[in-house]
């Protein structure tokens, strides 16, 4: 499960070893952490990481099916978590030491700045091979990230990005060596740390306003 470190004024928020797909359990952990956080005076900032092959896989289809009168509400717990993560009041920085696809890649958009491993690992929306529709607040979210054309080639074609591959797309802002992504993360947003939060705060929800809004809507995930 997703523990909480730290490092001087920077904060380790560890997904986990596993797929660390999005659980009920694994998104109430996360969140009580988030929000565990947001409460700590400044300067602070938040990097994400993980330990396994995955950064993360995404939504947990398998619940999704097993309990499809269920699908609403678990599409909006998942939207909750992307727009917290997306307007936290400090500079954040995923750190994908693994795989991000999906939901992962989605969650990975809603920090700041992103920072990929080079040798291995992919970055991915797959949805469209495997009958998986954005909802359209993830689909607000991506398309607030990146430019039309790399949203259209990324979410539309289901193409997995390497490390360098993603940072010439703008999915990622860093490819680095595998031991050189957690540094660079960390390094990224330790000069910003002292920003302050609610000014930072509002920046971003007024920067993510469209994205934010389709986020709060209630929107259904398509499973073909």
């Amino acid at each position: 499960m997703p523990e909480l470190h730290r490092q001087g004024e920077v904060y380790l928020l560890d997904l986990g070893d596993d797929e660390n797909r999005f659980s009920l359990e694994w998104m109430t952990s996360v969140n009580a952490l988030l929000d565990e956080v947001s409460t700590q005076p400044t300067p602070r900032a938040l990097v994400t990481m993980a330990r396994g092959k995955f950064y993360s896989d995404g939504l947990d289809l398998d619940w999704i099916l097993a309990n499809p009168g269920q699908k609403d509400a678990y599409v909006a717990e998942v939207h909750a978590l992307l727009a917290k993560m997306l307007a936290l009041p400090m500079p954040t920085v995923a750190a994908v030491t693994g795989h991000a696809f999906g939901g992962g890649a989605v969650i990975g958009m809603a920090h700041d700045w992103r920072v990929m491993r080079a040798d291995r690992g992919y970055y991915c929306f797959p949805e469209v091979d495997i009958g998986l529709a954005f909802t359209p607040g993830m689909a607000a979210l991506i398309q607030a990230k990146l430019t039309p054309a790399t949203a259209l080639m990324a979410m539309t074609t289901g193409r997995r990005y390497s490390g360098p591959e993603a940072t010439t797309a703008g999915l990622v802002d860093l490819a680095v060596p595998e031991g050189e992504v957690l540094p660079q993360a960390i390094e990224l947003v330790r000069p910003l740390a002292g920003k302050d939060p609610g000014t930072l705060g509002a920046i971003k929800t007024t920067m993510y306003a469209a994205a934010m809004a389709a986020l709060q809507q209630d929107s259904a995930v398509i499973v073909a």
